[in-house]
């Protein structure tokens, strides 16, 4: 699992977003999203090979995060499996907010 920031206000997320890595995934999403200067910002998940439960979870604290700071957040290119499993456990709605 890697997060950066390559361009001002675009983080990319790649690997498995999963119970296994979700802790640091958390961490290191949120450490990535503090330090970036953007206004806005758009988390790309198009590197995404895996997720779970656990991955949604992470993706709807970042978005928790973004709306505490009032910052802007878009997700693109969820997985077919992330968007899924936010679809039966009926969170697909905050997926698709923005702070």
């Amino acid at each position: 699992m890697e997060i950066s920031e390559p361009t001002q206000g675009r983080i990319v997320v790649s690997g498995e977003l999963t119970f296994a890595t979700a802790r640091e995934a958390r961490q290191v999403g949120t450490l990535v999203l503090e330090g970036s200067r953007a206004s806005s910002l758009v988390i790309d998940c198009a590197g995404v090979t895996r997720g779970d439960s656990a991955g949604l979870a992470v993706l709807l604290d970042w978005l928790a995060w973004a709306r505490r700071k009032s910052k802007p957040v878009r997700l693109e290119n969820l997985p077919a499996s992330l968007v899924a499993i936010a679809k039966i456990s009926e969170v697909d709605g905050l997926l698709a907010a923005t702070a």
